[in-house]
C-alpha cells in the first residue's frame, strides 16, 4: 500500500484531540472487564455508542483540539502517510471520501463529508460518551468517525489479526460505509435492537464491509480533487489479504469461540468471519456499490 509522495493532505477531514481532557460528564465504559465486555460485544467497528447500552451525550461536552494537534502539524504529505501510521489515517479518509464524492456525482446525487475524530482514552459525542474500549465506531448523530489508534494494536495482539496498513485502511472504510448507510437512509435499519445471523444490525455490518471493498476496486484510480492524480498508487493482493484477514479475525464467531468458547448465532451483530470476507470480496470484485444489498 503506498500513497503518491507529492499529494497534498487535507488535514481538513481529521480532527486529533488526542491528549485533550474532556471536563464534566462521564464514561460509562471504563477499563478492566467492563470496558473488555464492550469491546467484545460492540467490535468490529460499530455505530453509535448508544448501541453498547453507554451513557447519553447531553452533558458530555465536546472535545477541544489537543495543544500537540500532531496530524496537522505533521501530516502534509502522501510521504508523511508512507512513513506515519496517524497520517496514513489522514490519507485514507481523504482517498474514501475522494471516491464517494465522485461516486455520488456519478450517480447525479452530492455526497456530505464526514470528519474521523481520533482520540485517545475517552471521548464525548453526539451519540453518547465512550473509551477506547469501544473500538472504532461512527456516529450518525454528528456524522463524524472515532477512532483510537491503539485499536490497531488489539486488533494484532489480541484478535490475531495479522495487520498490516491496509487492515487499518479497511477499518476506516467500513465506518465510511455507515456513513453512506446514513446518508442513504439504510443505516436506520439497524437500530431495531435485534440481534442474530439474519438481524438486520448483521447486515447493515456486512454491507459496510461491502462498501469498504468498493472504495478499494476503484482507490488507485480515483483522482485527487487538489492534483488529479489517485492519493493512493499501490495497492496489491497482500494488501487485500490483510485485510480479508482483519474481517475475519473479529467475525462474531470467532470473537464467541475465542472468548465465550462456544458460538452463538443469534447473539450475532457483525457477522461470520465468513461473511465479512465474502461481502469485502463482493464489492472489491465488482466494484459496484449497487451489489451491496445484503437485505435481500
Amino acid at each position: 500500500m503506498q500513497f503518491d509522495d507529492d499529494a497534498h493532505l487535507d488535514t481538513s477531514e481529521v480532527q486529533d484531540v488526542r491528549g485533550s481532557r474532556i471536563p464534566g460528564g462521564r464514561a460509562t465504559v471504563g477499563g478492566g472487564i467492563v470496558g473488555f465486555i464492550a469491546l467484545i460485544l460492540g467490535l468490529f467497528f460499530g455505530v453509535g455508542p448508544e448501541q453498547l447500552g453507554l451513557s447519553p451525550g447531553g452533558d458530555e461536552p465536546a472535545a477541544t483540539a489537543s495543544s500537540a494537534a500532531e496530524v496537522e502539524r505533521g501530516c502534509r504529505t502522501g510521504a508523511d502517510a508512507n512513513t506515519r501510521q496517524d497520517c496514513r489515517i489522514v490519507a485514507v479518509v481523504n482517498s474514501v471520501q475522494d471516491f464517494w464524492r465522485a461516486e455520488y456525482v456519478r450517480r447525479g446525487g452530492r455526497y456530505a463529508d464526514a470528519r474521523t475524530v481520533i482520540f485517545t482514552q475517552r471521548i464525548g459525542t453526539a451519540c453518547g460518551s465512550a473509551t477506547a474500549a469501544v473500538g472504532p465506531f461512527y456516529c450518525p448523530g454528528d456524522r463524524q468517525v472515532y477512532l483510537d489508534l491503539g485499536f490497531f494494536d488489539e486488533l494484532r495482539t489480541t484478535f490475531g489479526s495479522s495487520g498490516g496498513p491496509f487492515a487499518q485502511a479497511y477499518v476506516v472504510a467500513h465506518e465510511y460505509g455507515h456513513h453512506v448507510q446514513n446518508l442513504t437512509g439504510t443505516l436506520a435499519r439497524a437500530q431495531d435492537g435485534r440481534t442474530g445471523a439474519a438481524s438486520n444490525a448483521v447486515r447493515v455490518e456486512l454491507q459496510a464491509d461491502c462498501y469498504a471493498g468498493v472504495w478499494a476496486r476503484h482507490a488507485t484510480t480515483t483522482p485527487d480533487e487538489k492534483t488529479g492524480r489517485p492519493l493512493l498508487t499501490r495497492l496489491d493482493e497482500t494488501d487485500i489479504r490483510d485485510g480479508l484477514d482483519a474481517a475475519a479475525a473479529v467475525g462474531d464467531d470467532r470473537i464467541q469461540e475465542k472468548f465465550q468458547g462456544r458460538v452463538t448465532p443469534e447473539n450475532w451483530t457483525h457477522g461470520s468471519a465468513q461473511q465479512r470476507q465474502e461481502w469485502f470480496s463482493t464489492g472489491y470484485r465488482t466494484g459496484d456499490m449497487a451489489r451491496c444489498n445484503t437485505f435481500r
